[in-house]
């Protein structure tokens, strides 16, 4: 039976998700899931490898094949001058054959970040890594200048770092107002599929992540800043359709969402806590607390943030998602007390 271009490729799309998923019979779970003959299957892996999209590491096994590209921008050579240079210099070059809205946030975000180092860092080297197979691209980025998040709480008088990461989740923060609005990070994190800035031992992703991963990371201990960010070369995101949930019928950045695993290393409890969650809300109207994976929260917490706040507040709205039954509980005590 022979299908058409379209559900060939479809299948060889799978097949590829099988093999980066580890499976380890690839071939028999696509031509069960696929409702094909194990020969079909392998007849698209000896098609896949003649194209040099897979490699045979032993029998029954494969892995796609990678290439690897590390470019070096010196401010002392004017590298950092323009981010359209970096832009065309290292980053083009590798995805000018994919789709256009693909191509379009690579742009935005690529862009933003060098804009970061040539703006903010004061870092003479920047050193840009590009991991690339079939499926998806991946871009490091790496500074030798001073890193973001002791830059931010420098310039704002936070506390501590994670005052000045907590911030940067919101959106709207810049060191520089004249020339930045705030939101470069904020959307590059949406728009790719995995963001990470690593600095001063500390991360800030919207990603979920295992602690090994940071441990195996050899520049942990480095100064500067590193972003690393992933995206699949086929996917169906639009910087448009991003932008817009987050901005109303003009074109404002009106909202934002907080995901409070990444910003706490546990359950949030305390007033102070909820302080740092409210600090700068006031730019928004409406505020999402997204609450997966966090298993309880105290009472001060919950009264600050959900009835405090928005009494002295009332314009902006304050929406919790992802609740279980005791952050409910606690959710709905705190309102129904501050009724009575």
């Amino acid at each position: 039976m022979k299908f058409s271009d379209e559900k060939k490729n479809s299948i060889k799309q799978y097949l590829l998700e099988k093999i980066t998923s580890n499976d380890s019979s690839p071939t028999k779970t696509v031509a069960e899931t696929c409702n094909i003959n194990l020969s079909t299957v392998h007849s698209y892996i000896k098609e896949l490898i003649s194209d040099n999209i897979i490699r045979k590491i032993k029998r029954g096994q494969y892995e796609l094949v990678s290439q690897n590209y590390t470019y070096t921008l010196s401010r002392k050579n004017g590298d950092l001058q323009d981010d359209m240079y970096a832009l065309a210099h290292c980053l083009s070059p590798h995805i000018s054959h994919l789709a256009q809205n693909v191509q379009d946030i690579w742009s935005y975000v690529f862009s933003e970040m060098i804009n970061n180092v040539m703006d903010h860092s004061a870092a003479e080297i920047a050193k840009i890594i590009i991991i690339q197979d079939y499926l998806k691209t991946e871009v490091v980025i790496f500074d030798n200048g001073v890193g973001i998040f002791e830059k931010i709480k420098d310039h704002f008088n936070f506390n501590t770092l994670d005052d000045a990461i907590c911030e940067l989740f919101k959106g709207k923060l810049t060191t520089d107002t004249e020339n930045h609005s705030g939101e470069g990070i904020f959307f590059s994190s949406k728009l790719m599929d995995s963001f990470f800035i690593f600095s001063s031992g500390k991360i800030f992703t919207n990603n979920k992540f295992d602690d090994s991963i940071i441990m195996d990371m050899k520049f942990q201990e480095q100064t500067g800043t590193c972003v690393m960010m992933e995206l699949s070369n086929f996917s169906h995101k639009t910087t448009k359709v991003v932008f817009d949930s987050f901005a109303n019928a003009d074109g404002n950045f009106i909202n934002t969402r907080l995901p409070l695993k990444n910003i706490f290393d546990s359950s949030p409890v305390s007033r102070s806590q909820a302080k740092r969650i409210s600090n700068r809300l006031e730019k928004f109207k409406e505020v999402i607390i997204d609450f997966d994976e966090i298993t309880w929260m105290g009472q001060g917490f919950a009264h600050q943030l959900f009835v405090l706040f928005p009494k002295n507040h009332p314009e902006i709205s304050i929406t919790p998602i992802n609740m279980n039954e005791d952050i409910t509980k606690m959710y709905n005590h705190v309102l129904h007390s501050a009724e009575n």
